[in-house]
């Protein structure tokens, strides 16, 4: 777990070890919530944690927990709350418990509960409170407010530098805002503080996001050989699933996935991920039946996009509609629980939608949030309303190395490729379809045949005669 790998740079002050000393006296009350750290164990063996102690073990190191612990956590901290309503670390915990199951479960009404717990937190205890600012930056960070979860992080390592668990949620959001620079920055320090399963996973996405692809695989097969609780090894062979799909080998991202769900059934994210897996390899019955098992559960609105053009690629409209009209339902909850999905609606709309409704959502998501997945979807909005040259400055965003763009991805080369070939750009609107399909030459049913189409008719690349006396 994550608790038994070595101790955070700075210690807590002497009054917060006080607190938890008095918090484990007191666990016979709070019904096992928590464990006792590694060198408070007596000799003997001790019982396996209770689920609560396991979710809040995860809960507060920022790493996945599963569905049931956290169930039970919120059960436990909602009754001791109820008769210790002026415990604020509490109040933190309950609020990032419901944080996690908001992402977990992509239910977005968790979002105010945790938000009502953290900023009560914060009420109690206004000053050196550490662990509200983090449980808001990691409700920023879920609800896709990049701006709110920076502001929310720098507060809390302005508090407590030396506290691990805050440089995971800076990443995230510097991220988010495309500031490439910050996110590097915070990830050295937050090695320097720590090593561990929960570092290399979150090193391997930034690796992934420079396209050191290599390094990502290399650190996630490391965080998920060590991860001990199940939920947490399964969400780093989800990833590292997600990395073999982006490189194009289908059976490997398959068996990652497939293992992922077998150790954590509730690993949605997985489940989904194996209807593209399987769609690509050609059994799209079972992909459909991972897609709707997926939905059934976690009703993610990117999951209803993939699973709607998959039925479209079958020429079955009337079930792609079904999904599409679940995704925007989607959406619309995630707003009235205040998240943004306005990435992946306007992503919906430049395809199978309206091209200009899309461009003026994702315009005002750039200004929000200029980070590279907005560049791309702006991109290609744009070209699907006909304005290709303003999309060609953002999908040269989306992939230009020195502009940020290190994300080696299929789809982000295609668009690229495509708005080429409309703008008579010939040599560059074959080297990146040639590009993309060598990245991942099953990225997309639809868009594949299209990449391959447009290649055949932007045919060879003409060889000008070399005068004789050259």
């Amino acid at each position: 777990m994550e608790n038994q790998e070595e101790a955070p740079a700075q210690p807590r002050s002497s009054g917060r070890r006080r607190v938890l000393i008095a918090s484990v006296a007191g666990c016979a009350v709070l019904g096992g919530v928590l464990m006792l750290l590694p060198w408070e164990r007596t000799a003997t063996r001790a019982p396996g944690p209770a689920p609560g102690a396991q979710a809040l073990t995860a809960v507060t190191a920022g790493v996945p927990a599963a569905l049931p612990d956290l169930a039970a956590l919120i059960d436990e901290r909602t009754s001791y709350l109820r008769a210790h309503p002026r415990d604020a670390l509490s109040w933190a915990v309950l609020g990032s418990a419901y944080v996690e199951q908001g992402r977990r479960t992509a239910d977005p009404a968790y979002y105010p509960r945790a938000d009502t717990a953290l900023r009560t937190s914060l009420k109690v205890a206004a000053k050196g409170n550490t662990e509200a600012l983090g449980g808001l930056a990691a409700l920023a960070n879920a609800r896709r407010d990049f701006r709110a979860a920076r502001t929310w992080a720098e507060a809390a390592r302005k508090l407590e530098p030396g506290r691990w668990t805050t440089y995971p949620l800076l990443i995230d959001a510097y991220t988010g805002l495309g500031d490439y620079k910050a996110a590097d920055a915070a990830l050295e320090r937050l090695m320097d503080l720590r090593s561990g399963p929960a570092v290399k996973a979150r090193a391997a996405a930034v690796f992934r996001d420079r396209g050191r692809l290599e390094d990502a695989a290399a650190h996630l097969a490391d965080a998920a050989a060590g991860a001990e609780a199940p939920a947490e090894q399964a969400a780093y062979l989800e990833r590292a699933g997600q990395l073999a799909w982006e490189r194009g080998d289908r059976e490997d991202a398959l068996r990652h996935f497939q293992e992922a769900v077998r150790i954590d059934p509730d690993q949605r994210a997985a489940l989904a991920a194996q209807g593209r897996a399987l769609a690509a390899l050609g059994r799209t019955t079972e992909a459909l039946n991972a897609y709707r098992m997926a939905l059934s559960k976690q009703p993610c609105p990117q999951y209803a996009l993939e699973l709607g053009e998959l039925y479209e690629s079958l020429r079955l409209g009337q079930a792609a509609r079904v999904q599409y009209d679940l995704l925007r339902e989607r959406v619309r909850s995630a707003a009235a629980g205040g998240a943004d999905e306005e990435l992946v609606l306007g992503q919906f709309e430049a395809d199978h939608g309206d091209p200009r409704a899309a461009v003026r959502r994702l315009r005002a998501e750039w200004a929000r949030q200029p980070g590279i997945a907005v560049a791309d979807a702006l991109g290609w909005a744009l070209h699907r309303a006909g304005r290709h040259e303003e999309a060609l400055r953002f999908a040269v965003t989306a992939t230009d190395r020195a502009k940020g763009g290190g994300v080696r991805s299929a789809l982000y080369m295609f668009h690229r490729g495509m708005i080429e070939r409309e703008l008579e750009r010939h040599g560059p609107a074959r080297r990146h379809l040639e590009e993309a399909l060598r990245i991942n030459p099953y990225f997309s049913a639809v868009r594949v045949r299209a990449a391959r189409a447009a290649l055949t008719a932007l045919g060879e690349p003409s060889v000008e005669k070399v005068p004789a006396n050259w």
